[in-house]
């Protein structure tokens, strides 16, 4: 039996920059976890990614990752790995560090 599908945000890195980016919900990369789409529909989580696939010139290594809902129906990490993703480099603060 398989599992149910769970809300998902697909994210990946930007290849000149290698910031982590999230697909938006119009279709365009942000660097911004809140802005992301949280992904309710396992069809669609899977066409977004085969087209995340082929943009090899902008991106590195898109995926599918677990995510659900805050408070203000925005997409918010369900795993640690990507809560720490979404706050940058752990060595030192700056950049997306300085506003957590």
């Amino acid at each position: 039996m398989s599992r149910p599908f769970t809300p998902k945000i697909l994210t990946a890195n930007h290849l000149l920059e290698g910031d982590v980016i999230y697909l938006a919900s119009r279709g365009e990369w942000t660097r911004e976890l809140r802005a992301a789409w949280l992904i309710i529909d396992e069809k669609e989580a899977n066409a977004a990614l085969e087209s995340a696939q082929r943009q090899q010139d902008e991106i590195v290594e898109p995926y599918l990752a677990d995510a659900v809902a805050d408070a203000g129906k925005r997409p918010s990490p369900s795993h640690f790995r990507e809560a720490f993703r979404a706050r940058g480099p752990s060595n030192y603060k700056h950049g997306k560090q300085e506003h957590y």
